[in-house]
């Protein structure tokens, strides 16, 4: 049975664990992502990370010991150079296990190692959601209820308003449109009636006094005595 084994052994002894492990490390280093079975990637990841860690520090002590676990100039000019500029806000952490399926021929279970800080599109998709979301107490849920439900309490209180000032606009706006409509009869009255008084005078003006009877006979009179004279 297994009590209290700190690691798993792989099926092999600890010299040929050491050196695949190391290889294992060394590309993982280089390659950055390496595909290989899951228990393979777990006991790699406790060999790797504290490898990584010795990055923090940049000195010849550190340099020796991570070429002592690892065998290969390449794997810790790299670790040096590149990877530890990467990972030095990082606090632990530095790999990731995705898991692939099963291989076909034992049915062993795959999946791919890489490094954190090396997969372009799941940091590209954190920073989105960063920019995106916010952090809160609340669920998004609970909050875009309560959104929801002031916008459309503001909404109705602004209608009411509006409608209101409508009303009274309105209001306000027939009283002068009454009080000018009466006058402005008024007035269109008192010309008429005025004109009325003027056209009535004008006629009895032109009214032509008719030549009496008796005057009519006194001309006729007259008219014949002259006659006669001459």
């Amino acid at each position: 049975m297994r009590h209290k084994h700190g690691f798993n052994k792989l099926g092999r002894k600890a010299a040929h664990r050491e050196a695949m492990l190391s290889n294992m490390a060394a590309s993982l280093i280089i390659h950055k992502r390496i595909t290989t079975t899951l228990q393979k990637a777990k006991a790699l990841r406790s060999f790797v990370e504290p490898i990584i860690t010795l990055t923090k520090e940049d000195s010849m002590h550190h340099r020796r010991l991570a070429f002592k676990h690892l065998q290969n100039k390449e794997a810790v000019k790299e670790l040096f150079r590149e990877i530890a500029n990467k990972v030095a806000d990082r606090p632990g952490g530095y790999t990731r296990i995705l898991k692939t399926g099963r291989r076909a021929g034992d049915n062993a279970e795959l999946c791919m190692m890489e490094l954190v800080d090396y997969n372009e599109l799941l940091l590209a998709a954190k920073e989105a959601r960063k920019t995106t979301q916010g952090r809160t107490r609340r669920s998004r849920g609970k909050k875009a209820d309560s959104v929801s439900e002031t916008k459309s309490a503001v909404a109705d209180e602004v209608v009411e308003t509006k409608v209101e000032e409508t009303k009274a606009s309105e209001a306000k706006a027939e009283e002068p449109k009454t009080v000018e409509a009466k006058a402005e009869e008024a007035k269109v009255e008192e010309p008429k009636a005025e004109e009325t008084k003027d056209v009535e005078a004008k006629v009895a003006d032109t009214k032509v006094e008719e030549p009496k009877a008796e005057d009519t006979n006194l001309e006729k009179d007259n008219s014949s005595e002259e006659s006669k004279t001459e």
